[in-house]
């Protein structure tokens, strides 16, 4: 092959090399978390020179922030379609409870860990952590209304009950990431959720343990 076919066969517009670049960034964090998406790594990943990178990304902290919300949004729409196949509250939040601690989702556990670590440091991964926190509380919210409405749940604040929520989906997916206590994990997250929610007791640990 000609010097000049070689260079015809790896030519890519800007936003070819920039996708591939962010598609690679996306692959690492799934495989080893977010702290291993540095610019060698990435370049590595995605067989180009680290130079061709900083041309075409702005800066790690935002590759990092892409690749995780990336990630986590994806999560987020897949639990939402799982969740519009069920027909109450209850087994709405079932599902998503069932989903989230799906043990292939450990990948997602450990880039949101990570997340809440490495925001510190980085403003710009904090403001999608704090944006994507946001949509998971809208869904939950909309879940706890629901069952508020229907009388599954006896909540006088959905908007308050999600947060509680999602504090205890946050803390119990860190927990997984070394194996504390799972067995009886499914059982005790929905006693607490019940008492969150006020539910009827055994209604989502019956549903959580299936």
């Amino acid at each position: 092959m000609s010097r000049s076919s070689r260079a015809t066969s790896v030519r890519k517009s800007p936003a070819e090399r920039s996708a591939e670049i962010v598609d690679a960034a996306v692959a690492l964090a799934r495989r080893e978390g977010l702290s291993a998406v540095k610019l060698r790594s990435v370049a590595a990943a995605a067989a180009v020179a680290p130079g061709l990178v900083a041309h075409y990304v702005p800066s790690m902290d935002a590759l990092v922030a892409t690749a995780f919300e990336r990630i986590t949004r994806a999560e987020l729409e897949e639990v939402r379609e799982i969740v519009l196949a069920a027909s109450t509250p209850a087994g709405k939040l079932a599902e998503l409870l069932a989903t989230v601690f799906d043990d292939e989702r450990e990948d997602v556990s450990l880039v949101w860990v990570e997340a809440w670590t490495m925001g510190r440091g980085n403003e710009t991964l904090a403001a999608s952590v704090r944006d994507v926190m946001d949509a998971w509380h809208a869904t939950l919210s909309d879940i706890v209304a629901a069952g508020a409405e229907s009388g599954d749940f006896r909540v006088t604040a959905p908007n308050e009950a999600a947060w509680h929520l999602l504090g205890l989906i946050d803390g119990l997916s860190a927990q997984t990431l070394v194996h504390w206590r799972p067995a009886s994990r499914p059982a005790v997250l929905g006693e607490l959720v019940e008492r969150v929610l006020g539910a009827r007791p055994g209604t989502l640990v019956a549903l959580a343990v299936e």
